[in-house]
């Protein structure tokens, strides 16, 4: 939820690259410990897709909503150009409601429920994937006017935090029946293939092996004599840090090599890419136990908020202390855990970590939290992590 600010609803903080700091700062003067607050750079965002369509230009991103769907983020990132995956119909519904087109949506989720394939018909969002024949026969009935990518199995996700193999995508084996039962017996229209290595790859050679398995549906197609399919769309599983220059330059070289078709069109659906680095979290301390040379901390976040205990989020890179009474170089650095608010043991967002010694209200400032942070909140224990507020600001200001 964007906060109404005392700048007023919307107001965007104008800062030099060096001045988050004072920023933080300064706004925490408004905030009493008991509440976290946000802060959306919006010109990192711009500088995240100038590096997207630097290394991929000829690559449609369909930004992957369930990784935070904040509306400013959204919003910026349709005026730079990107489309939008969604899930479910409430993800479109937070696009539309935007002022967004239904043209650019792809209804990303292979298994879908009646209901909501009835709404993206109602709306008209016409692309969508699948990988069964249930679905197809879904899509049939309630969405016949839908084009179709096939969801193909990725052939290896090694190296991918969070693999995506086991729930999603076509086997081999199930290739040729599926595009028979779809294009030739119930006469819908298969447009494309698309495949996901799993989040935060690591091996940029899955790509590779990926759009090779992809080129042979391409054959499958032609073999079925189906009309010429003409989309591709990679999936995600990219971060903004110097692996996605290599990953990038596999997948163009894995095009060329193996979809050198003259009317390709190429999709992807990053999240993290353009989330992660554009969001920082800020904590107060709430709470403090010594115990011989081992601090603890208690924080206004944790699990149920921001830091929920999955793969997804677990890529905050950066944790900083903001004393408000001492400079920092003149602390003593101590073995330190840092928890979360509820009662809940497993409540830790940090274990075992160096900082230097803590007082209550001070500030710790987590960095690169803008992936599958905001969007886990709950209202656990009475602790509302659902209306953290986020503040804009743009650091392109000299």
């Amino acid at each position: 939820m964007l906060l109404s600010t005392a700048f007023g609803k919307s107001h965007v903080h104008k800062i030099p690259k060096d001045g988050m700091p004072d920023l933080i700062r300064s706004i925490a003067e408004n905030h009493e410990a008991g509440q976290p607050f946000y802060l959306l750079d919006l010109a990192i965002i711009e500088r995240v897709m100038d590096k997207w369509n630097h290394s991929f230009p000829n690559i449609k991103p369909f930004y992957a909503v369930k990784c935070n769907s904040e509306p400013a983020l959204l919003t910026k990132l349709a005026k730079l150009g990107a489309n939008f995956d969604c899930a479910s119909q409430l993800e479109i519904e937070t696009v539309l409601n935007l002022g967004i087109s239904p043209n650019q949506i792809i209804f990303a989720n292979p298994c879908k429920a009646i209901s909501h394939i009835k709404y993206a018909a109602n709306v008209g969002v016409n692309l969508t994937t699948f990988d069964s024949k249930l679905e197809i026969d879904k899509i049939k009935k309630w969405h016949p006017q839908c084009h179709l990518l096939l969801r193909i199995k990725a052939p290896s996700d090694s190296g991918s935090l969070r693999p995506l193999g086991k729930k999603f995508g076509a086997l081999p084996e199930e290739v040729e029946p599926l595009l028979h039962y779809a294009c030739n017996m119930v006469g819908l229209k298969v447009v494309g293939v698309s495949f996901h290595v799993g989040s935060i790859a690591q091996d940029p050679s899955i790509y590779r092996e990926a759009i090779a398995a992809a080129r042979t549906v391409f054959d499958v197609a032609d073999h079925l004599r189906m009309p010429k399919m003409q989309i591709l769309d990679i999936g995600g599983g990219f971060r903004s840090t110097p692996l996605f220059e290599e990953i990038a330059s596999v997948v163009k070289k894995a095009v060329q090599d193996y979809l050198p078709l003259p009317n390709l069109t190429l999709f992807a659906e990053p999240g993290r890419f353009f989330a992660e680095t554009a969001f920082t979290l800020v904590t107060h301390v709430i709470g403090k136990r010594v115990r011989g040379e081992k601090i603890e901390y208690w924080i206004d976040e944790g699990i149920y908020g921001s830091f929920r205990p999955t793969l997804y989020n677990s890529c905050f890179v950066g944790i900083k202390p903001f004393l408000r009474q001492v400079e920092e170089k003149s602390c003593q650095i101590c073995e330190s855990t840092i928890y979360g608010p509820s009662c809940d043991s497993l409540d830790a967002v940090a274990i075992d970590i160096k900082l230097p010694e803590l007082h209550l209200d001070d500030l710790i400032v987590f960095y690169n939290m803008g992936a599958y942070s905001i969007c886990g909140g709950t209202k656990f224990n009475g602790f509302d992590m659902l209306s953290t507020p986020i503040y804009l600001v743009n650091s392109n200001s000299s």
